[in-house]
């Protein structure tokens, strides 16, 4: 891979690109504000897909969370970022893709002191072909309604990755988790 094609979009105090860093180099203890994206994937019978993450990863290892997460590379629009990971993270294809939280932004630090500090826009996409998980990414998966979702969230936040906790919250104040459930 190119050296170019593996960089985050940093980002000012407005949001506005800032310059970019290298994405293996950016997540620290003082982890600067960048772009990246979260996507909750649907299956026909409505179901979210939940994944656990990789107990190799760098932050938030083994925590289960939304379908998947990515960094969008400098000029590339959002959208085929978010295709582009559902290919690397899940080995599956994309349909109905949505923005649901255009503007969420959260800042969480994990067990080792490595900060996670995003702009991070939210998507739903219906899940439109086979998953074969990449296991440097994915340690398990599982298929949930919204109501043991919505029970998973209010009985055990700890257990779940700080962003989707926040998702949540913001997907359900705002409606919008209302209409992307039904």
């Amino acid at each position: 891979m190119h050296a170019a094609e593996d960089l985050v979009v940093l980002l000012d105090a407005e949001h506005r690109p800032s310059g970019t860093a290298p994405r293996r180099e950016v997540h620290t203890t003082r982890t600067p504000l960048h772009l990246a994206f979260s996507c909750y994937l649907l299956d026909e019978a409505g179901r979210v897909l939940l994944t656990r993450r990789a107990t190799s990863k760098q932050t938030f290892a083994g925590v289960w969370t939304n379908s998947f997460c990515g960094h969008p590379r400098p000029h590339e629009p959002m959208e085929d970022a978010v295709h582009r990971y559902a290919t690397r993270e899940l080995g599956t294809t994309l349909r109905d893709l949505r923005c649901v939280l255009p503007t969420f932004r959260y800042r969480a630090v994990d067990a080792s002191g490595i900060v996670e500090n995003e702009v991070c826009p939210v998507f739903v996409a219906t899940c439109d072909g086979p998953l074969r998980p990449n296991p440097d990414e994915v340690d398990a998966l599982r298929w949930v309604t919204d109501t043991e979702l919505r029970d998973a969230v209010a009985a055990a936040p700890w257990a779940l990755s700080p962003w989707m906790v926040e998702q949540m919250a913001e997907l359900e104040s705002s409606g919008a988790w209302g209409r992307v459930a039904s």
